[in-house]
């Protein structure tokens, strides 16, 4: 069995009479990406302030690294980096400045944090805008140099907390390689986000987190066979062949002014031939045959009402 990077058990947290956390369990195997899915104020900053020990959960324990999180804190802070949605550059100084500083937070040598700032920086296509203030970066410069410093110390699991917040599809999509490319090199990532294609793209396991607790978890197909809803929709040309489709394929939903009919189905191939057999014994050609099947927002709204939550709050 993959030895697991993260594990919880009953976590729980409220702020006054507010419960965030309500005994959630997460289990995220080594080198794997597990996406933490749900609404604004659904918990998701909670679990990762708790895990990465930047405040205490109220109940349940955790392994984080192999590290005990009450009896052993400062061997999990020494064992991941944590980037925030928020980014921890500071602008008035340059990118390499930033690395530069980190590095002497986890006491490299000068020469070795020398080496490492320039590796990183050239990683993350940051060198040519190394002597630059980081004022003056872009959204997705900053978030690259963000992940650099996280990397610094070379932690084997980072927290993302919605690393791609306020960025462009073209930032973002750089950063869901970057992500890929950590995952390549050992790393495990536990990301947090409210974007349902980016957990969709880049996450082994998916928790769904829904009023403090996980409603529904597995890899995006498995979430998917969840929500019924997939259906076959095949449109005709003129009514004769519509009305004879409608009686070879017998329940079907009709739309007699559209020509089109629709059949429950899980998109399997097997079902799809079934369909297009009973057309051809019976002579008839559809004009156009669309396929649906249940995505990550349809699971997501039938698991959380498609509402945003009460915001969570942040201490």
């Amino acid at each position: 069995m993959t030895d697991l990077a993260i594990a919880a058990d009953g976590l729980r947290k409220s702020y006054g009479d507010k419960v965030v956390l309500d005994g959630i369990d997460i289990r995220v195997p080594a080198g794997t990406i597990f996406s933490l899915l749900g609404p604004n104020g659904a918990g998701k900053t909670t679990a990762v302030k708790i895990l990465s020990t930047l405040v205490s959960a109220d109940g349940g324990q955790a392994q984080v690294g192999g590290h005990d999180l009450a009896a052993d804190p400062q061997g999990v802070r020494a064992s991941i980096g944590v980037t925030g949605q928020f980014s921890a550059v500071d602008g008035l100084i340059t990118g390499e400045e930033n690395m530069l500083l980190m590095a002497d937070l986890h006491h490299l040598s000068k020469a070795e944090g020398r080496r490492v700032t320039a590796e990183l920086l050239e990683r993350f296509d940051l060198t040519g805008a190394a002597k630059k203030p980081a004022s003056t970066y872009s959204g997705g410069m900053k978030r690259r140099l963000d992940i650099a410093m996280t990397l610094v110390g070379d932690p084997r699991i980072i927290f993302l907390d919605e690393p791609t917040t306020g960025l462009d599809p073209r930032a973002r999509h750089t950063m869901w390689q970057v992500i890929r490319d950590l995952v390549a090199d050992g790393v495990t990532v536990f990301l947090t986000t409210q974007y349902l294609e980016e957990a969709d793209q880049l996450a082994d396991r998916i928790a769904v987190l829904h009023d403090g607790r996980i409603a529904a978890e597995g890899s995006a197909e498995e979430l998917k066979r969840l929500v019924p809803g997939g259906h076959v929709r095949l449109r005709f040309t003129d009514p004769a062949s519509y009305e004879s489709a409608a009686l070879a394929l017998g329940a079907a939903t009709r739309d007699d002014e559209a020509l089109t009919l629709q059949l429950a189905s899980d998109g399997s191939q097997r079902e799809l031939r079934a369909v297009l057999d009973r057309l051809d014994a019976a002579g008839i050609e559809a004009r156009e045959l669309a396929l649906h099947t249940p995505d990550l927002d349809d699971v997501f709204f039938a698991l959380t009402g498609g509402t945003d939550q009460t915001k969570e709050t942040v201490r």
